[in-house]
């Protein structure tokens, strides 16, 4: 049964004659399409022509070799090749590191240049001394290398990675006279309010990593104040304070406020100059006959963990390190021991650190360390002390620096020798706040007083302001006992100062004299007052 087919569709009969019009209709109806592809064709590669052109390449092959072909002709005439001088172009960043050291702090100078008689004079100062450039230089190669990573981290000019060099010629261990310390050259008032330690077993100020965190901190909050590095260098050196009322007092008088013209001290007028003459001398060494130190660009140090107070020549034992060396790197350990609990990290030469790491976990010889931290009960004398602990006073005074008649105060916190079977390390409370107070010997004398009624050691102590303890000890007795009416108690009591006579009014006054055997004397007499006649005599 067929479907049946809908009323329009209309079949025809298709008989063997009609087959032969049908490739002319086929042809017929595809014409068009011909046309229309050829046409397609010519304008891509016309494009593809003109896109070459506008590159600088060589036109289409096919194209070019056809004898019949024909340049396209364009609404604003033949374009021309672009020439690489007519292309803007922008630096491009080397991929190459620089060679060494020197050339990759050159790269980052940032600060304007200091120029003038005084850094001419600083210039000539250092150049004339090539043995200190030699000494300062080679010393700071262990220290160099991190700080510039550190200025570059913050974005900072890497002239100031030589500002130690002005500072303490990058020495770790120098103080001043104004007790400054350090590399950096702290105070201790300024090391404490940037976080650097100061106690009895170590003084961060001297620290590598943490004295440079705090300088670059430093310098940073300088900076962010007055706005030039100039500026800042200056108070860096005589303090924000300073510096910012010469910066008023200026600008009262209607001068100029830049670092040239401030009045400042001689100290701090050159502390630039020193610092553009150095820059100079590392930016040009040729040009002042200096000849600078290879430095790797490559880290000097790492740090390395520590779990067990360690005594430092043990600790470069282990590290197969000279111990000069590595008190360079880890200088703020002032003490033969280092306290993991105060100072978990060590520095230690790039290819030490695993070989410490071998040595210390491999270690079976006893104890890392031979000392250890006490704490006086009281106020001691040394000796004193040192029978508690089971040292010598010389040894005791002598790893603990006590001068000769000084007293240790109550709470102090000592070194002293570490017996075997102690297991335990310092505390961090003790690490990071040990303090030791000394305070002058008093010198006193034996004395016998008699005892009232009803007396004990404790009323005798506080009459006479001493230490029950003490007077215990003196008399042979506990420290709860009860004294006779008139007994004859032992007491130390301080030797008080004879006070000088004064001069009678209306009379002549003291006289000093001087003589060595031998030589004529050197008589001073006070005749009146604000008057001092000198005298020679011979004997």
């Amino acid at each position: 049964m067929t479907e049946p087919q809908p009323a329009f569709f209309k079949p025809s009969p298709v008989s063997p004659a009609s087959f032969p019009a049908f490739p002319d209709r086929l042809a017929r109806l595809l014409s068009p399409l011909r046309t229309f592809a050829v046409s397609l064709a010519v304008v891509v590669l016309a494009g593809c022509a003109s896109s070459n052109s506008k590159l600088g390449l060589p036109d289409d092959p096919v194209l070019s070799t056809s004898p019949s072909a024909t340049q396209p002709v364009y609404p604003g005439g033949p374009l021309s090749p672009i020439h690489s001088a007519q292309t803007p172009s922008s630096a491009v960043a080397s991929l190459q590191p620089p060679a060494d050291l020197w050339e990759r702090i050159r790269r980052g100078f940032a600060m304007p240049d200091l120029q003038g008689e005084l850094v001419t004079d600083r210039e000539q100062w250092y150049a004339s001394r090539p043995d200190y450039i030699q000494r300062m230089t080679e010393r700071s190669s262990k220290y160099l290398f991190h700080i510039v990573e550190e200025l570059e981290r913050r974005n900072m000019p890497t002239e100031l990675a030589l500002l130690p060099y002005i500072e303490s010629a990058f020495n770790p261990q120098a103080v001043s006279s104004a007790k400054a310390a350090g590399m950096w050259q702290f105070m201790p008032a300024t090391g404490k309010y940037f976080d650097l330690k100061q106690n009895a077993f170590r003084d961060d100020r001297r620290d590598v990593l943490a004295s440079t965190r705090a300088a670059l901190d430093y310098l940073q909050k300088l900076h962010g104040m007055f706005g030039d590095w100039h500026l800042a260098l200056a108070a860096y050196n005589w303090g924000e304070g300073s510096v910012g009322r010469a910066i008023a007092r200026n600008k009262k008088d209607g001068l100029g406020t830049t670092y040239m013209d401030l009045r400042m001290p001689d100290e701090t007028r050159l502390y630039v100059p020193k610092l553009q003459a150095v820059k100079n001398i590392v930016a040009n060494p040729q040009n002042f006959r200096a000849e600078l130190p290879l430095i790797e660009n490559h880290p000097y140090f790492q740090q390395v963990q520590i779990t067990r107070d360690i005594d430092v020549a043990l600790a470069a034992k282990l590290a197969d390190v000279e111990i000069s060396n590595f008190k360079a790197l880890n200088p703020s350990a002032h003490r033969p021991v280092i306290l993991a609990a105060g100072m978990p990290h060590i520095l230690l030469p790039w290819d030490n650190a695993k070989i410490f790491q071998r040595n210390f976990e491999a270690y079976s010889q006893g104890q890392y360390a031979s000392w250890t931290a006490w704490t006086a009960p009281a106020t001691l004398s040394v000796s004193d002390a040192a029978k508690r602990v089971g040292m010598s006073e010389n040894d005791l005074r002598g790893v603990n620096n006590i001068p000769p008649r000084m007293l240790i105060k109550a709470g102090s916190t000592l070194m002293v020798s570490r017996s075997a079977k102690m297991d335990n390390d310092v505390t961090s409370h003790v690490a990071d706040n040990a303090q030791m107070t000394l305070a002058p010997e008093i010198v006193t004398r034996r004395s016998t007083v008699k005892a009232r009624k009803g007396e004990t050691v404790a009323s005798i102590a506080r009459r006479y302001g001493l230490s029950a303890d003490a007077v215990a000890e003196w008399n042979k007795v506990g420290a709860s006992a009860a004294f006779k009416l008139g007994q004859q108690v032992v007491v130390f009591l301080p030797v008080k100062a004879v006070s000088a006579a004064r001069p009678r009014s209306g009379k002549a006054g003291v006289q000093a004299v001087s003589r060595a055997p031998g030589k004529a004397g050197v008589q001073a007499v006070k005749r009146a007052p604000g008057k001092t006649v000198i005298k020679t005599k011979k004997r």
